[in-house]
């Protein structure tokens, strides 16, 4: 059963990041400190530019403090183009060794036009097993 969670949004240069989080308790394990959770963001250009994005960094924290980072090349294998008015969206996912922690990050894009690179801010959300705000 998955079960949904937070949403947070957040625009910067006119481009809209959407992010909604789902914890996925049939592929989590308490017992054994492995609790995943799923993330579907959506990226819109609301902008008057076609833009690229290039790349992604993460700040990943669980709720011991512990702090990870990831980079990478693009997203979910693909550098997508976004002309004004499109969306790109997909789903991705994150194991934390605690019930509760948090995720933020930053898209390098690149304006087609003039090749100008510029960093898009994906909103800070919150990963939480649903019995825990009981």
């Amino acid at each position: 059963m998955s079960i949904m969670g937070n949403q947070s949004t957040q625009v910067t240069h006119g481009i809209k990041i959407s992010v909604e989080t789902k914890f996925q308790a049939e592929h989590s394990v308490a017992e054994h400190r492995h609790f995943l959770f799923s993330y579907r963001i959506t990226i819109e250009n609301n902008s008057e530019y076609t833009v690229q994005l290039i790349s992604r960094h993460w700040d990943i924290y669980d709720s011991s403090s512990e702090h990870s980072e990831v980079d990478g090349e693009g997203v979910v294998g693909e550098q997508p183009v976004l002309e004004p008015g499109e969306l790109f969206e997909y789903e991705s996912a994150c194991s934390l060794t605690t019930d509760m922690g948090r995720m933020s990050g930053k898209y390098l894009m690149e304006r087609k036009i003039d090749k100008a690179r510029f960093y898009v801010t994906i909103p800070e959300f919150e990963l939480i097993v649903p019995q825990r705000l009981n």
